[in-house]
């Protein structure tokens, strides 16, 4: 009998705000952090490794969070934990006092994700296979059976689940073997980001085209003649067969949203991302409804279920782009995909984050393998730093992700770049006064 020892919360952050990765106009200095969990057993060579993403500032609340949130778990059997993800889910998200704090956003539901992402990690390699392969040999019965549908019965019952999951079992391994030779498609943001100059711009933009990459997303909002000007590089490096998209981190009311998106229309953006509020439904739709036929995506501060459920009812988003590490891991993640297939809405999920990436190409894979069956309108996104932090990297090729091989969720960090980035005691900080400050 194998059981959990500990659970173990570090706050580790990244210094990108120094070279300006991931700059957009409402996060404009962050450091991408990780709430990083590790799920110890008394087997040596059985752990389990999570996170959520924030960046910088306040990620010492969220590891306090989720070392509160994994405390029930030391002492639990594996075996008992592994074998029923939904009743270990259910019992840890119904702690009152903690749920109180929330409920189901904010800081404790990321804390939950960080603990839960770590549990489902450690499923994985217990059964000695990637994520994604767990989750598409599991039976349409048990994958409805660790979903978190509560809340949800006016847009999705359990049979309308089963009955999605079930017309997808006789393609399952046809659909695997198509990825195992095109990979998962991609799109980058690396080049877009707010705070690079014109020419860092054009230079990377040149360089994901020579990659293989047809989908370019750059960062929008701050200044309407700033953006015309980089959306005009843009299309002169990608030309005009190539999607662009573009993306506004939340920093415009609905009217404004509109009139600014109207003004980059000539530049034929595939979609606008979050053009205001991420918990404004209705103002969703009304953009949708004015700027069409740019498409409308959000979801990457998408708080909950029950927030999507409602994007969906209300037709308000074209592309959902749920985050592997807000939403309550694969119960509640599993809960919007079929949603999502229910209501026709492609899910490309956002990964501008560290460990982001990692994560997510389990899920756009276990999602063509088990639920939507296709790659139409669907695109992952994908950004090149702080990849190299992981013991089991994503590997991307001409514009697609490669499937993951090994076994767990890709979240495991080396020890050394936890022991580097652990803020404030870690070498990195712990030598540079003037960052920790």
């Amino acid at each position: 009998m194998t059981r959990i020892t500990a659970v173990d919360v570090t706050d580790v952050r990244f210094p990108t705000s120094v070279s300006m990765d991931g700059s957009d106009a409402m996060n404009k200095d962050g450091d991408y952090s990780a709430t990083y969990v590790v799920v110890s057993t008394d087997d040596p060579e059985l752990s389990g490794f999570g996170f959520t993403f924030t960046i910088g500032r306040g990620n010492d609340i969220c590891t306090l969070a989720a070392q509160r949130r994994g405390e029930p778990l030391v002492g639990r059997d594996v075996g008992d934990v592994v074998g029923d993800l939904g009743g270990v889910y259910r019992d840890l998200a119904s702690d009152s006092q903690l749920r109180w704090l929330g409920p189901d956003k904010g800081v404790e539901h990321l804390a939950l994700a960080a603990v839960m992402n770590a549990v489902w990690d450690l499923a994985a390699r217990d059964a000695g296979k990637p994520l994604w392969r767990l989750l598409a040999e599991m039976s349409p019965e048990e994958l409805v059976d660790v979903a978190d549908l509560s809340y949800l019965s006016d847009a999705l019952t359990r049979e309308e689940a089963l009955e999605i999951l079930r017309a997808g079992v006789p393609h399952r391994e046809e659909r695997i073997r198509h990825l195992e030779e095109t990979g998962y498609p991609c799109y980058t943001t690396s080049a877009g980001w707010l705070g690079y100059s014109d020419d860092k711009l054009r230079r990377l933009a040149t360089e994901a085209v020579e990659s293989g990459y047809r989908h370019i997303k750059l960062k929008v909002g701050a200044n309407l003649e700033d953006d015309i000007r980089r959306c005009e590089i843009a299309r002169e490096v990608i030309g005009w067969d190539a999607k662009l998209m573009i993306d506004a981190n939340q920093v415009w009311d609905v009217p404004q949203a509109i009139e600014w998106v109207k003004a980059l229309a000539r530049f034929e953006p595939w979609w606008i991302e979050e053009p205001t509020s991420p918990d404004d439904i209705l103002g969703h739709a009304a953009v949708r409804r004015a700027v069409a036929p740019i498409g409308v995506a959000t979801g990457e501060h998408g708080m909950n279920r029950v927030l999507f459920k409602q994007m969906f009812q209300a037709e308000a988003i074209d592309f959902c782009q749920l985050d592997s590490a807000r939403l309550a891991s694969i119960n509640e993640i599993l809960a919007v995909y079929l949603m999502a297939q229910k209501y026709g809405v492609p899910v490309c999920p956002h990964a501008g984050g560290v460990g982001l990436c990692e994560l997510v190409q389990h899920l756009s894979v276990f999602d063509y393998v088990a639920i939507s069956g296709t790659l139409e309108d669907r695109v992952t996104e994908y950004v090149d730093h702080l990849h190299e932090h992981f013991t089991d990297p994503c590997i991307v090729e001409d514009g697609a992700y490669r499937l993951p091989a090994r076994p767990g969720y890709s979240a495991q960090m080396h020890p050394e770049s936890v022991a580097t980035y652990a803020y404030p005691n870690g070498s990195y900080w712990a030598s540079n006064e003037e960052a920790l400050g």
